[in-house]
């Protein structure tokens, strides 16, 4: 589906492999819902770097991610003012999420970009 808002919010993170199982739960079942509900958030999507190959200049190259965090979530958003909104605060802080899953996470990273 193509992409419908004119900006994306980039958050990566890694979490601590003991809390990997808990981190998915509370992000699909609850943090993505409770910030979906915020006005001006479209849609979200995860993502989890695999490893994998690629051809250039003729010689294979293997990729794994680096130092790049492994999980990506891609919030489809109106504005970047929605991410100081009181709805978003209270979204992101509702639920398990910011005490039991947000202390267990490192390499964070938040980024705002707009379609050109």
């Amino acid at each position: 589906m193509p992409i419908a808002t004119k900006y994306l919010f980039i958050v990566s993170m890694d979490v601590t492999k003991e809390k990997e199982a808990l981190f998915n739960e509370v992000y699909d079942i609850e943090h993505v819902p409770l910030l979906l509900e915020v006005p001006g958030v479209r849609a979200v999507t995860r993502w989890k770097t695999e490893p994998a190959a690629f051809v250039i200049g003729g010689e294979v190259k293997q990729i794994d991610g680096g130092i790049a965090a492994r999980y990506v979530a891609i919030y489809e958003i109106d504005s970047p003012d929605i991410l100081v909104s009181k709805a978003w605060n209270e979204a992101a802080e509702k639920g398990r999420w910011a005490s039991e899953v947000r202390p267990f996470t490192s390499n964070r990273s938040h980024i705002v970009r707009k379609a050109v």
